[in-house]
């Protein structure tokens, strides 16, 4: 596939299935490609930093495929200019295993990392257990994809079991309210205050999780098979893994202004994992 935004398709497939792939290496660029299309996606490739932030920008993908070494901008300049106006999926693909390399990837706004050279069943199933924790987009009337995805409700419980407390007061339904802080799984929304909070998939996940827990204490394996899109399984949890999870909680108490030292929305329990912080009198229910 040559560079630009030309989509590549399979017949019949479900439509909303939109892929951007953006890598500078032709052979890299075209097996992408190749991997998407076969999983059902409309796939728009580009093999520089700008055309892919303009393809992601255009085509609204569910998943992007993203190279660090990348000619202009690097890959890390990139997924932070996407995540100024996009909550698609980022896979940030690389040949350095290095965990500050991985660190800095997750920290610029990429949910996922893989290493080259990386097999295509791995990306493949890291795909679709991507897709079982969303829905896809619908189509809008005119017959283009809808603007986002809306993350799909987890079947069975929340990691690390517990039940979600939603605030009876609240005269919106699927709201679960704490300290302030509102979150809602199926119109993927979160608020603070009133204040709108952008938060990227993953991070959105880490919270719905936690709140959902309540104060019962979630593991970073819990948490790490959540964003794998195993939750229902016991899967191998890495300590790369976990280190994941402490990265995307990180970036997301930035973006809550919760401070470890004091939190106002999530405790972390040294040496087991995270939960809900204490409720506060002031948002105590009357």
């Amino acid at each position: 596939m040559t560079t630009g935004s030309s989509p590549t398709t399979l017949p019949n497939q479900p439509a909303g299935r939109v892929a951007v792939v953006i890598e500078d290496d032709a052979d890299i660029r075209n097996l992408l490609s190749a991997i998407l299309t076969q999983a059902g996606f409309t796939c728009h490739a580009s093999g520089t930093g700008a055309e892919g932030i303009e393809a992601v920008r255009s085509h609204q993908p569910i998943v992007t495929t993203l190279d660090i070494s990348l000619p202009g901008i690097d890959g890390f300049e990139v997924a932070r200019q996407i995540r100024a106006f996009s909550s698609t999926y980022i896979i940030m693909l690389s040949a350095r295993d290095e965990e500050i390399d991985t660190l800095m990837g997750l920290d610029a706004g990429a949910d996922d990392y893989l290493t080259k050279p990386f097999r295509p069943r791995e990306l493949r199933a890291r795909i679709e257990a991507m897709l079982r924790r969303y829905h896809l987009p619908g189509l809008t009337e005119s017959g283009g994809p809808a603007p986002a995805a809306v993350p799909a409700a987890a079947p069975g419980a929340a990691p690390g079991g517990g039940t979600a407390a939603v605030d009876d007061h609240d005269d919106e339904a699927g709201w679960l309210e704490h300290n302030g802080l509102r979150i809602n799984e199926e119109m993927w929304l979160c608020d603070v205050d009133g204040s709108t909070v952008e938060l990227t998939r993953s991070e959105f996940d880490l919270l719905l999780a936690i709140m959902q827990g309540a104060r019962r204490v979630i593991s970073k394996d819990a948490l790490a098979l959540e964003l794998r899109g195993d939750y229902a399984t016991t899967g191998y949890v890495s300590d790369s893994d976990k280190r994941a999870v402490e990265v995307h909680m990180a970036n997301l108490r930035r973006k809550l202004n919760d401070p470890v030292g004091a939190p106002r929305f999530i405790e972390t329990v040294r040496g087991v994992g995270y939960r809900l912080a204490d409720a506060r009198r002031s948002t105590a229910r009357r």
